[in-house]
C-alpha cells in the first residue's frame, strides 16, 4: 500500500499513535470521531472513538478487560505480573476488595496534610530557581513521594521506583509500537520491580510496619489473603498507576493553565477552583488515553452487534472532547465541573467495575499543587515548546521548561 492509497481515516489511526504526533493526537481523534463510534482498528478490534458508547461499554460488565495482555502484549515473551485489573469476577471482586481493605478513604486523607507541606516545600524551592523543568521539580517528586512513602519504600530507594516505574509505563503501550530495546527494558524493568517488591513483601511478613504493603499483606477476606504473585500485580499497578499516571496529570494541568491564561487568572482569584479545575484536566488532557475490552456475550451497542470475543480499544481521550456530550469540547474550562453545572462525567479514570481505585489519591495530589499555584504563584509561561515522550498509553511530556514568579 502507497501513501496515496491511505484513506484519511487510515492516516488519523496511524497518526493517532505515532511517536511524532504524541503532543497533538487530537486533531486524529477528530477525524475518528467524524469516521463514526467504531473504526476499524489493530489486530482486529475496533477504536471506540464517541463517549456515549464508550461510557456504556465501560459499564457493561459484559465487557471483559482480562484480555488486555494478549490484545497489546501477545507476541510478548516477558509477563506482566498479574493483578485484578486484568480480571474479572469472581477473582477481581475477591482482589478488588481485599486491596480495598488496605487502600482505604481514610489511608488518603490522612496524607493531604503531607501533600500540602510537600508541595510547599517544592514551590519554594521552584520561586527560587525562578527557571525550572517542573516535571522534575514537581511531577515527579510529588507523586512518587507520597506513594513511595505509603506503601513503606525507604527514601533512598525512591529514584530505583521511578526507574522502574518508568520502564513498565512505557512496556504498557502495544508490542508492535515498541522497539526491542524497549521490550528488553519493560522485561529487566519487571524483573527488578518483582525481585524489589518481593523482597519488601517478605520483609513485611516477618516484620509489619504501619505501612500499605504491610496493610496488603495482612488483608484478609473470607480466610483467605493475597498471593505473593497478586501482591506484586496488585503493587505493579499501585506504583505505576499512583505516580506515571499523576506526574503526567500534573504536568498536562499546568501546560493548559499556562496556555490558558484567563483559566490561571481564575485559579489565581478563586484557588478554590482547585477541585472541579482537576477534573477538567481529566478531560482536557487526560494522562490515560485508551484501555480495552473484550465481548463475553452477544452485546449491541448502539447500531453495532459484537459477537464474543470481539475486542475494542476504548479512545478514552477521544471520548472526553466528543462535542455531542461537553459543549465547547476544545476549550480549557476550570470551572466546567462546579458543583450545580450538568456536565457529562469525563472517562479518564475509567467506569464501572474497573474504576479507578487510585482516583481519590490522584485528585488529592493535583488539587493540593493546584490550590498552591493559585495561592503562591502569579506568573506561570513556557521556556520552551515541551517534547513528549513516544508513550500511547500512559501519555506525557518528558520535559517541562517554564519560568514562574511568585507573590
Amino acid at each position: 500500500m502507497t501513501s496515496q492509497d491511505v484513506t484519511p481515516v487510515q492516516l488519523a489511526v496511524i497518526d493517532s499513535v505515532a511517536p511524532h504526533m504524541r503532543h497533538n493526537p487530537y486533531d486524529s481523534y477528530t477525524v475518528l470521531r467524524g469516521a463514526g463510534p467504531f473504526v476499524p482498528g489493530p489486530h482486529d478490534t475496533h477504536l471506540v472513538t464517541r463517549h456515549a458508547e464508550a461510557q456504556t461499554i465501560l459499564l457493561d460488565p459484559r465487557w471483559s478487560h482480562a484480555e488486555e495482555p494478549e490484545i497489546l502484549h501477545g507476541d510478548s515473551d516477558v509477563e506482566l505480573p498479574g493483578s485484578f485489573l486484568w480480571m474479572e469476577p469472581p477473582d477481581h471482586t475477591r482482589l478488588r476488595g481485599l486491596v480495598g481493605k488496605a487502600f482505604t478513604a481514610r489511608t488518603i486523607s490522612g496524607l493531604r496534610e503531607r501533600a500540602r507541606q510537600l508541595v510547599d516545600e517544592l514551590l519554594t524551592r521552584m520561586l527560587a530557581a525562578g527557571e525550572v523543568d517542573l516535571l522534575e521539580a514537581l511531577a515527579y517528586p510529588v507523586p512518587l513521594t507520597l506513594i513511595c512513602e505509603l506503601l513503606g519504600v525507604p527514601a533512598d530507594a525512591h529514584e530505583q521506583v521511578r526507574v522502574m516505574s518508568a520502564g513498565i509505563a512505557r512496556g504498557l503501550d502495544p508490542d508492535l509500537l515498541l522497539t526491542p530495546e524497549e521490550l528488553a527494558a519493560r522485561s529487566a524493568a519487571v524483573h527488578e520491580f518483582t525481585e524489589f517488591f518481593g523482597d519488601l513483601v517478605e520483609q513485611r511478613r516477618r516484620s509489619p510496619r504501619a505501612d500499605l504493603i504491610t496493610a496488603l499483606v495482612q488483608a484478609e477476606e473470607a480466610g483467605v489473603r493475597l498471593t505473593q504473585t497478586e501482591l506484586i500485580g496488585t503493587l505493579l499497578i499501585l506504583v505505576v498507576a499512583g505516580h506515571e499516571t499523576t506526574v503526567n496529570l500534573i504536568g498536562n494541568g499546568v501546560l493548559a493553565l499556562i496556555r490558558h491564561e484567563d483559566e490561571f487568572r481564575r485559579l489565581r482569584e478563586d484557588p478554590g477552583l482547585a477541585g472541579p479545575a482537576v477534573d477538567e484536566v481529566l478531560r482536557y488532557d487526560a494522562p490515560v488515553h485508551l484501555t480495552t475490552r473484550t465481548a463475553h456475550a452477544v452485546i449491541e451497542v448502539g447500531e453495532r452487534t459484537f459477537a464474543p470475543g470481539e475486542s475494542v480499544i476504548v479512545l478514552m481521550a477521544a471520548a472526553n472532547r466528543d462535542p455531542a456530550a461537553f459543549p465547547e469540547p476544545t476549550r480549557f474550562d476550570i470551572g466546567r465541573y462546579l458543583p450545580g453545572r450538568r456536565t457529562e462525567r469525563h472517562l479518564s479514570f475509567g467506569l464501572g467495575l474497573h474504576y479507578c481505585l487510585g482516583a481519590p489519591l490522584a485528585r488529592l495530589e493535583m488539587s493540593t499543587v493546584l490550590h498552591a499555584i493559585g495561592v503562591r504563584v502569579t506568573k506561570l509561561s513556557l521556556l520552551e515548546e515541551p517534547p513528549y515522550r513516544p508513550n500511547v498509553v500512559v501519555r506525557g511530556m518528558s520535559e517541562l521548561r517554564v519560568r514562574l514568579e511568585g507573590k
